[in-house]
C-alpha cells in the first residue's frame, strides 16, 4: 500500500486570491513528490468556495508538465456532468500528457446546486454513472466501440488520444450504491471511501458492506482494493492541531449543508451552518490522525490493520488552513509518520511506492 496527497482546493477566506490557491497546489504537488508520496488527487467541483477546481483533468494536465513520477488523479471526475465522448479523449489526453501517470478517480457527485447548474437531475446520477463507467471501460479497451443506454449513447466510435496504460488507467469510484461498487468489483479496479470526522468504525462497516458486495460478485472479499480519503495533520504545536480540526468541521459542515440542500450561498461563499449529530472538536481530535506524530503514527497504523487499504490520501489543506502550515504537516506526514507506519507493519518503501 501507499500514501498520497488530496486537495479540494477550498477558499474559505474571500481575501485570499484564486489565483494563490492554484499557486498552493503547485508547490504542494511537487513537494509531494520530492517526498516520495506516491498520488496527488484533486477534487471536482463548481460555482462556489468549496472547491475550486472546476477541470481536475486540467489541472493533472498542468501539473504532468511540472512532475516526473508522482502519479496525478481527480478525485473524482461528476461523471454526470460530463458529455461522454469528450470525457474519453481528455482521459486519453491526460495519460499521454502526464507519461502513463493518471489515476481516474470518477464519483456520481452529490451537490444538487452544481447539478442544477448543469441542467442535471440529480435523481438519475447512480443510473448515469453506471453508464459512464461502462462506456469508459469499453471506449479505452477497444479500438472501436459503441454504447447505448437509458441515459449515454455513442455511435460507432474510435478515440484517437488513447491512453498509454493498458488496458486503461486505474480507476478508482468514490461512492456507495451498490450497482457501482459491484461493476468496479466485477472489474478488479479501486473503491474509494471516506472516513468523514468519525473513527474507524465507520469506514469499517464500509468495508465490510464491500466484502459482502464481492462474496456476490464471486470475488474474494479480502481482495477487493480499497483507498480511504482521511483528514490528517501532524503537528508539532497543540494550537496548529486544534485549529486544523476546527477547519475540519467547517469543512463538514458545508459538504453537509450542500448534500443536505439546505445551503446558504452568499456572493459565491457557502455559509457555515451546524448539522445534526456533528462531533465536536475534541471528537476530531479523538478520531483522527492529528496532533504528534507518535499519536499519528498509532492512529494510522490501527486504521491500516482494521482496514487493509491499498492505498491512504490524507488532506493537509483544509477550509483556511494556513498553506505554510499544509506544508509543514506535509513533510511531518511524509518524513516521520509513513516511515514509522511502514516500519511497524513492515512495509518497504519499494513496495509501499507501487502503483496498486
Amino acid at each position: 500500500m501507499d500514501f498520497g496527497i488530496f486537495n479540494t482546493l477550498p477558499q474559505r477566506d474571500r481575501q485570499k486570491p484564486v489565483r494563490q490557491i492554484y499557486a498552493d497546489v503547485v508547490e504542494q504537488t511537487m513537494l509531494a513528490e520530492q517526498l516520495g508520496l506516491s498520488r496527488f488527487w484533486y477534487a471536482e467541483h463548481h460555482f462556489n468556495n468549496f472547491g475550486l477546481t472546476a477541470s481536475p483533468l486540467m489541472l493533472v494536465a498542468h501539473m504532468a508538465a511540472k512532475t516526473r513520477t508522482i502519479r496525478l488523479g481527480p478525485a473524482v471526475v461528476v461523471a454526470p456532468l460530463y458529455n461522454p465522448a469528450r470525457l474519453l479523449a481528455e482521459i486519453g489526453m491526460a495519460d499521454i500528457l502526464s507519461d502513463g501517470r493518471l489515476e481516474l478517480g470518477i464519483g456520481s457527485g452529490y451537490q444538487e446546486y452544481e447539478f442544477a447548474r448543469f441542467g442535471v437531475d440529480l435523481a438519475n446520477v447512480q443510473d448515469i454513472t453506471h453508464e459512464m463507467l461502462e462506456l469508459i471501460r469499453r471506449g479505452l479497451t477497444q479500438k472501436v466501440f459503441e454504447f447505448k443506454g437509458k441515459y449515454l449513447s455513442m455511435p460507432q466510435s474510435a478515440i484517437s488520444t488513447r491512453p498509454l496504460q493498458s488496458p486503461h488507467p486505474p480507476m478508482w469510484l468514490a461512492g456507495s450504491a451498490e450497482k457501482l461498487v459491484r461493476w468496479i468489483i466485477r472489474h478488479d479496479q479501486n473503491l474509494l471511501i471516506a472516513g468523514a470526522l468519525g473513527g474507524v468504525t465507520r469506514m469499517k462497516k464500509m468495508r465490510e458492506s464491500c466484502e459482502q458486495l464481492a462474496i456476490a460478485e464471486g470475488k474474494d472479499p479480502k481482495a477487493i482494493k480499497i483507498g480511504i480519503s482521511r483528514l490528517a495533520f501532524p503537528t508539532k504545536s497543540k494550537a496548529d492541531a486544534i485549529a486544523y480540526a476546527e477547519q475540519g468541521l467547517y469543512t463538514y459542515r458545508v459538504a453537509s449543508s450542500l448534500k443536505d440542500k439546505r445551503e446558504n450561498i452568499v456572493d459565491n461563499m457557502v455559509q457555515e451552518s451546524p448539522y445534526k449529530g456533528e462531533p465536536t472538536v475534541d471528537d476530531i481530535l479523538r478520531n483522527l490522525p492529528i496532533g504528534d506524530v507518535d499519536t499519528c503514527i498509532e492512529r494510522t497504523v490501527r486504521m491500516i490493520r482494521e482496514l487493509n487499504p491499498v492505498h491512504i490520501m490524507t488532506q493537509p489543506q483544509i477550509g483556511g488552513v494556513d498553506a505554510r502550515k499544509s506544508i509543514e504537516s506535509m513533510t511531518l506526514w511524509a518524513t516521520e509518520v509513513v516511515p514509522a507506519v511502514q516500519r511497524e507493519l513492515g512495509i518497504t518503501p519499494a513496495a509501499a511506492s507501487a502503483v496498486a
